[in-house]
């Protein structure tokens, strides 16, 4: 009885944090690898279709605005801390039967907050994981941006699953 009582106390989900700090973790130690390990541009092939291949990205997902004149870094900071605050406050207030959903917000944060440290410190995001078919390269990316999309698809695959109240009494009001 405790243990169920204990989660619906108000901020119950901010206990998925240590999801968070784990997503910082790997993807600031890889990205710390990949930069001591690797040359600039230089692909390393590890599989058919893949490669290590250290990149610098200025911009947002897909390089998005990387060549703009350095307003984006800041710009993108801020929008990044912003969105980590209003995700810390959404898991805060998920309640004891949304831990699908608190693991997709504690993903996400965890992404966010990695390629945050990077912008902050060295003015760009590391990525080195690229994947690539005959001549189409998909852009290089790292783990905070895995996580972070991991994350956007279990929320979009949460707005297709029954409510657990339907679950709970076996209706569909479908």
């Amino acid at each position: 009885m405790d243990a169920v009582m204990s989660d619906e106390r108000p901020g119950a989900k901010l206990k998925w944090l240590w999801l968070s700090v784990l997503v910082i973790a790997l993807d600031l130690g890889t990205k710390a690898m990949a930069t001591a390990m690797l040359t600039y541009g230089n692909p390393v092939p590890v599989i058919p279709s893949f490669n290590l291949t250290l990149l610098h990205n200025t911009g947002a997902a897909f390089s998005f605005l990387a060549g703009a004149d350095g307003w984006q870094r800041w710009f993108f900071v801020v929008l990044a801390i912003g969105v980590s605050v209003a995700l810390v406050i959404w898991l805060r207030s998920l309640k004891r039967h949304e831990t699908w959903l608190a693991v997709a917000v504690a993903l996400i944060l965890g992404g966010a907050l990695g390629n945050v440290y990077d912008r902050v410190v060295h003015g760009y995001v590391v990525d080195f994981l690229h994947f690539y078919w005959q001549d189409w390269h998909f852009p290089a990316f790292n783990l905070a941006d895995t996580a972070i999309t991991i994350g956007a698809g279990m929320m979009i695959l949460d707005m297709f699953r029954k409510p657990p109240e339907e679950v709970a009494d076996g209706s569909d009001k479908h």
